[in-house]
């Protein structure tokens, strides 16, 4: 029998291993650097004990260094590794996105169990429970009322993509041109900031569901500005509609900082006054994205 201090890693330590293995690849935690098991627990929003795990585990992989009586450093040449941290299965993350991309390529149906999924991934079943409800809470899958689960509605496929931003192009340029139009100047500047807020924050802190939520309320700000019941509930329906699309494609190619700006020029052309500059800063951005999704 394996002893407390060598037993199998849970997927909690391995997933939280590999998050703190990333960040000190990319710097987050300097050469020398002191790693407090208090400090990383509320860093990463978990308790002591899979941190202790997780510190054993990077130990192994030469990331950090153990001194008794001080605790873990971060290694003088830890950028340079390539972290290969093993466990059983996939962590939660890590299914979260294969689930995203195996239902955006629809590799997966409308509707699955629990059982299928155990049968199709080599995850435990702890894992993939987790998995689900947070899948659920992003709003990407819902109960369905017999048994199971079921995928939210979605763009079905490339075809239906770029009818949708054709659409987004008519409706969404349009209701910056409305005559009903009226601009919320507290509500944009509050969107400004939330905007220059995420460009300047580490690519590793922001996830696809924070990203998605500042997109979507970002559209669905202007449509309400239009004064057009019918161009917002159209932009509303739409958000709902692609939210599975974005979240696969901020995992395949993030272009969040991107997308930031543009969106904050359309900001800077309302400020000044200038509705049909906006409009078209809005058609060039979701033709950039179309382009790029």
């Amino acid at each position: 029998m394996p002893t407390a201090a060598h037993a199998r890693p849970t997927p909690l330590q391995v997933d939280l291993a590999r998050l703190i293995a990333q960040d000190i690849v990319a710097r987050r935690y300097a050469p020398g650097a002191h790693l407090s098991e208090e400090a990383l627990a509320a860093g990463y929003e978990v308790s002591r004990t899979p941190v202790r795990g997780a510190l054993r585990l990077l130990a192994t992989q030469g990331l950090i260094t153990h001194r008794p009586n001080s605790g873990y450093t971060v290694a003088e040449n830890a950028a340079l590794a390539t972290p290969a941290i093993a466990g059983a299965g996939p962590t939660q993350n890590e299914l979260y996105r294969r689930l995203i991309d195996d239902r955006a390529t629809r590799a997966l149906p409308d509707q699955f169990t629990e059982r299928e999924l155990l049968q199709r991934y080599p995850a435990p079943r702890s894992v993939l429970a987790k998995t689900l409800l947070q899948l659920s809470a992003d709003g990407l899958i819902e109960k369905r009322k017999g048994h199971g689960w079921q995928f939210a509605p979605s763009l079905e496929n490339r075809e239906a993509l770029n009818e949708s931003y054709r659409f987004r192009m008519t409706i969404e340029c349009a209701g910056l041109l409305e005559p009903s139009f009226k601009l919320d100047r507290d509500a944009l500047a509050r969107m400004r900031a939330a905007h220059e807020t995420l460009i300047q924050r580490d690519d590793a802190d922001i996830s696809a569901t924070e990203f998605f939520s500042l997109n979507a309320s970002f559209h669905e700000m202007l449509a309400r500005f239009s004064g057009n019941r019918y161009i917002l509930q159209a932009v509303q329906q739409q958000n709902q509609l692609r939210r599975l699309e974005e979240h696969a494609a901020f995992y395949r190619d993030a272009r969040f900082v991107n997308s930031s700006n543009e969106h904050l020029r359309i900001i800077e052309a309302l400020e000044a006054g200038d509705q049909e500059w906006a409009s078209q800063l809005m058609r060039r951005h979701l033709k950039t994205s179309q382009q790029q999704s």
